[in-house]
């Protein structure tokens, strides 16, 4: 499995610096969450929530991830590097996990079916079970790229038991290696995905902050030749200092992401001092994820002064920064004064990022997301709409901006045409509009519409059993149905 699974984080807190994590070559504002997408289960997420009230959900910020590879080639020496258990100390507790689940995930999808369409619709579900892929890397690779999370969660689940880390061995002694430790990120990254909070607490528990000597390659000599540094990958270290957030517990993140930072920083220094420049950029980068983490913690926490500190002081200082890098943290930085409430900052900012931008060319993407949602926070939902429509012709099927257009129309008093726009919306791409913070929206949109709005969600309902193989959360909140006893 690749490290880099940015793209399984749908659940997120917010973050508005993932484009610039990875981007696409040849695309000009890269959508990228991973650490988020707009959240719905966070009410960090809502930048306009003195605006939008209530459980219609806020205009989007944030773009769907997209991951790419690194840039920057080192070797498995500068990856690898990590702050070893110091001699001093006492030596650190072995880790020891294990599966807390004695069965499968459920498909909350089907339950939902059979409760209120019946077992004749479910009929149409057509989704990859566990043995419909080989039982490896390459069928959960097919799992996750089809979308099939719980599936994929179910494999890890017996692909950890092979290396006796299943259900029931949490505390017994086990071995660690690549693929193992490979395995229990991509679990319990998408554990994260799904919004499995508890067990997601409960399996992560074990590994601490992978500061137990046994996640090196150190301990294992007679294993791996002499190797030495981390076994585990920095974006499983990143996912453990983080997990508080989805707890509601952003001050203990803050904690654990500033230590992080301290000693990727050191590592960063470290390469600095022997003028190893393919090295230093490398682990810069991954100093600047870190500090995306740690703003987003800063958002919850009403930490702006930091955040300020942060862009200013350290992200936007760096020399070697590219002008669409620059640019990019400019746009992230103006919607980030808009979530505080400030507009006119927010126009100081992204006035700077249009700056940025190539000398003679026309608005692009970037471009016009800020400026729509410019005009959402000053209440003009017509002129936000128009540009928005404007957005929607360079990225046609964008679920964000389509969001953002049904909430300008819903509050320009156009509740029929919000509709149709998310209807039509869905009917022209299913698999892809069928999107949590969409259909939150159009649920609610039919309840305003009429009391007979529960014909027009199981008509949802329908069209998720056949297209959709996951939610990210429960069908109960997305289409706003009661469940039955």
């Amino acid at each position: 499995m690749s490290h880099k699974i940015s793209e399984y984080f749908a659940n997120d807190p917010p973050s508005f610096f993932d484009e610039l994590a990875n981007k696409p070559k040849g695309k000009d504002l890269p959508p990228e969450g991973g650490s988020s997408s707009a959240s719905n289960t966070s009410t960090a997420a809502s930048m306009m929530s003195n605006t939008f009230t209530g459980f219609f959900q806020p205009p989007e910020y944030v773009e769907t991830p997209e991951a790419g590879e690194d840039s920057v080639k080192v070797s498995d020496d500068v990856r690898n590097l990590w702050e070893l258990p110091r001699e001093n100390e006492p030596p650190g507790k072995l880790i020891m996990p294990g599966i807390h689940l004695q069965n499968d995930l459920v498909d909350p999808i089907s339950v939902a079916v059979t409760q209120h369409l019946g077992e004749a619709e479910l009929s149409y579900r057509k989704i990859l079970r566990v043995d419909d892929v080989t039982q490896d890397e390459r069928g959960l690779r097919t799992l996750i790229h089809a979308g099939c999370y719980r599936t994929a969660v179910n494999l890890t689940g017996r692909l950890l038991t092979i290396y006796g880390q299943g259900y029931g061995r949490s505390g017994q002694p086990a071995k660690h290696s690549p693929h193992s430790l490979q395995l229990w990120f991509t679990r319990l990254a998408l554990l994260a995905k799904l919004g499995e909070f508890e067990l997601l607490n409960a399996e992560a528990e074990p590994f601490g902050q992978l500061t137990s000597p046994d996640v090196f390659y150190d301990f294992y000599p007679e294993m791996y030749n002499g190797k030495s540094g981390s076994i585990a990958c920095f974006s499983f270290r990143l996912l453990l200092a983080e997990l508080p957030i989805y707890l509601g517990k952003p001050h203990v993140a803050l904690d654990r992401l500033s230590e992080l930072h301290v000693t990727t920083r050191e590592i960063k220094e470290h390469y600095t001092n022997l003028r190893n420049n393919t090295a230093d950029e490398f682990w810069q980068r991954r100093c600047e994820r870190v500090l995306h983490s740690i703003i987003n913690c800063g958002l919850m926490m009403k930490k702006f002064s930091m955040i300020d500190d942060i862009m200013e002081g350290t992200l936007l200082k760096r020399s070697s920064l590219s002008k669409e890098d620059r640019r990019s943290l400019y746009s992230a930085w103006g919607r980030i004064y808009l979530q505080i409430g400030d507009i006119f900052g927010a126009e100081q900012k992204i006035a700077v990022s249009r700056r940025l931008r190539e000398i003679n060319s026309s608005p692009d993407l970037r471009d016009l997301v800020d400026k729509g949602l410019i005009a959402v926070a000053k209440n003009d939902f017509p002129e936000a709409y128009v540009i928005f429509q404007k957005a929607l012709h360079l990225d046609t099927g964008n679920t964000m901006i389509l969001n953002n257009m049904g909430v300008c129309l819903l509050y320009a008093g156009k509740l029929k045409d919000a509709i149709n726009l998310y209807e039509r919306a869905i009917n022209l791409n299913p698999q892809k509009s069928l999107n949590e913070s969409l259909l939150v929206n159009l649920s609610t949109l039919y309840e305003l519409e009429s009391n007979n709005s529960k014909a027009k969600k199981y008509n949802l309902l329908r069209l998720i059993n056949r297209y959709k193989p996951d939610l990210n959360i429960s069908i109960e909140i997305c289409l706003k149905l009661q469940t039955i006893n």
